[in-house]
């Protein structure tokens, strides 16, 4: 039987996972919503649904996978009880897997490509006008996008070929130093700007009427839905990494720790963006444009516009390549465990699966681009599916499987959650009973409620 890789650090273990977590989503809408829905009480208010919802589940995760050893491809069928049918559950997060990818390659494509246009001086002298039509042409030019998309794709395939330590940890490890190194000198730049302070009193000064302005409900159910889906929790993207680490530490600090690092990125994106966008009177909004439109535009004013706009999307480039390479690894890990092929054989077939897979998307925003479902793109949809269903119902799979006598078990999950040094999981029949019956109809809620706006 083939030797397990493990990780050649704790760091690395940390880093990678928070790599894994850390996505666009951090920077295109948690500033946005932070300084729409009251400020700094809405990142209380974040932080108190990150623990409450997120932990447990990232915990769970990591402890399936440092449990069986293995992937989601196998982790259910090493610890389910004989004759259940909780393994079913695997094809749904690994299609959820493959679904990520299939529009995300093609996001951080454009990542790459803004950072070389704006070394290249693409964005040198021209206007609001000119910045908006260089994304246009970018996301209506098929074959530029296909380069972009091949070029984030390969460079993913080719780190996850030389295996874990060799490969993606020793990549991912430096590439997530770098990320916030980069990060740290954004913010400090931001913050020299002029009128920098009214950027920043907008983001975090606490800010009652805002809440009152927009119904309490509607700011928990922001602050809700942001903190379960930044964590990508429910399809085994953080599960593989437990299988990787020894028991030498408890598995509640290091959950701590990966969602720690989500959220230090998140708060620092907007300490560089509503400074930046106040210090020169240009209206930060959410999503793309945020990142591809208004951003440019701020850089554009700035002196030294070509350095600090270079920096802004290496860090983005570094956010969503993290990504790539750790769900990659993922994909590969799983099929090369169902299927037992080699590493080699894993990353060929799927690499050659991965980018036939992302062109329905490229293809939605070009040639196909009439075709809708519910008004969405097939970017959006595939988007929406994996968010809004995958995501959800699979961090419920994950909750009944660990805490009902019928799935692994609670006495069997703590146990091994708690095993080794540092930070424990509550174990009290109040916490069960949480997790058990009021986590999981907190999670379905959202889930209706998504699709209630969808239609």
């Amino acid at each position: 039987m083939e030797k397990r890789e493990k990780f050649s650090s704790r760091l690395g273990f940390i880093l990678i996972s928070a790599g894994c977590a850390i996505g666009l989503g951090n920077v295109w809408r948690f500033p946005y919503i932070t300084g729409q829905y009251g400020g700094g009480l809405f990142v209380l208010i974040y932080l108190f649904f990150l623990i409450a919802m997120g932990l447990p589940i990232v915990v769970m995760e990591f402890a399936m996978g440092r449990a069986s050893q293995k992937s989601i491809g196998k982790s259910y069928d090493a610890l389910e009880p004989e004759g259940t049918k909780w393994h079913w559950h695997k094809y749904f997060a690994i299609a959820g897997n493959y679904l990520l990818m299939m529009f995300y390659t093609t996001v951080a494509g454009w990542m790459l490509a803004y950072f070389y246009k704006i070394v290249k001086g693409d964005f040198v002298g021209a206007n609001s006008t000119q910045i908006g039509e260089i994304f246009g042409e970018l996301t209506t030019n098929r074959n530029e996008m296909i380069i972009w998309m091949l070029l984030v794709s390969v460079l993913g395939l080719i780190v996850c070929s030389f295996g874990l330590e060799k490969g993606v940890e020793k990549i991912t490890k430096p590439m997530m130093l770098c990320l916030f190194g980069i990060m740290l000198v954004l913010v400090v730049r931001a913050l020299t700007l002029p009128n920098a302070m009214e950027g920043l009193e907008f983001y975090l000064k606490p800010d009652i009427s805002k809440i009152q302005e927009a119904g309490l409900g509607e700011v928990i159910f922001a602050a809700m839905g942001q903190s379960f889906f930044t964590l990508s929790i429910g399809i085994g993207s953080l599960s593989i990494f437990g299988s990787y680490i020894g028991k030498g530490r408890s598995l509640t600090g290091e959950a701590v720790s990966v969602m720690a690092l989500d959220t230090t990125v998140a708060i620092l994106s907007g300490l560089v963006i509503f400074p930046a966008c106040f210090a020169f009177g240009i209206n930060p909004g959410e999503g793309p444009g945020l990142v591809f439109i208004t951003l440019p535009n701020v850089f554009n004013e700035m002196a030294g516009s070509r350095l600090w706009g270079s920096l802004f999307f290496l860090f983005m480039t570094f956010a969503a390549l993290s990504t790539v390479i750790a769900v990659f690894q993922n994909i590969i890990a799983c099929t090369r465990e169902i299927f037992g092929w080699t590493q080699r054989q894993s990353t060929v077939i799927n690499g050659i699966l991965l980018i036939v897979l992302a062109f329905p998307c490229i293809l939605g925003m070009t040639d196909w681009a009439g075709f809708q479902i519910a008004g969405k793109s097939i970017m959006d949809l595939e988007d929406f599916t994996v968010s809004n269903t995958l995501l959800p119902l699979g961090s419920v799979v994950y909750l009944l499987f660990c805490t009902t006598r019928y799935g692994w078990g609670w006495d069997k999950f703590v146990k091994e959650a708690n095993t080794g040094a540092g930070m424990k999981f509550p174990t009290s029949k109040a916490y069960r009973f949480y997790l058990t019956f009021i986590l999981p109809i907190v999670i379905l809620y959202i889930t209706v409620q998504a699709y209630v706006t969808l239609f």
